[in-house]
């Protein structure tokens, strides 16, 4: 029984998860928004959503807390400085989870990951260029 065990294992060892989990936060607060699959994404809201609720904190020790997560000073100064003060009337759910579509390879499930007060999409998908296509109309 899993009891008091939340969190997707991923098929990770834990440094392995603990690992994936930075990069994919670091990956979030510099571009905005990511696609990944969609059980990694659901997954990723809850890292995301604590990096932001420490930088609304703003203190000197919720800063060495992100740092100590996210190893990047440039990622914890945006976090702090651009990102965190765009969500600072909002109690929670600071990303969204967009589904997207079925990766080509595996057909794994894709979903978009984004802050929620920083996009346009609002119920748009985002399109995806296909080679495909392109060679098809040109």
């Amino acid at each position: 029984m899993r009891h008091l065990n939340s969190g997707r294992k991923l098929n990770r060892s834990g440094s392995h998860r603990k690992a994936l989990f930075r990069n994919m936060v670091l990956s979030l607060i510099r571009h905005g928004r990511i696609i990944t699959t969609d059980a990694k994404a659901k997954e990723l809201r809850r890292f995301a959503d604590r990096m932001v609720t420490l930088g609304k904190q703003g203190d000197l020790a919720a800063r060495r807390m992100a740092f100590a997560f996210m190893q990047s000073r440039d990622a914890v100064k945006k976090l702090f400085d651009e990102i965190a003060p765009q969500f600072k009337e909002r109690p929670g759910g600071y990303t969204r989870v967009v589904k997207f579509e079925r990766r080509r390879g595996d057909a794994a499930p894709l979903s978009v990951i984004e802050f929620t007060g920083t996009s346009e999409m609002a119920g748009n998908k985002p399109k995806k260029k296909s080679a495909r296509r392109e060679k098809a109309s040109a």
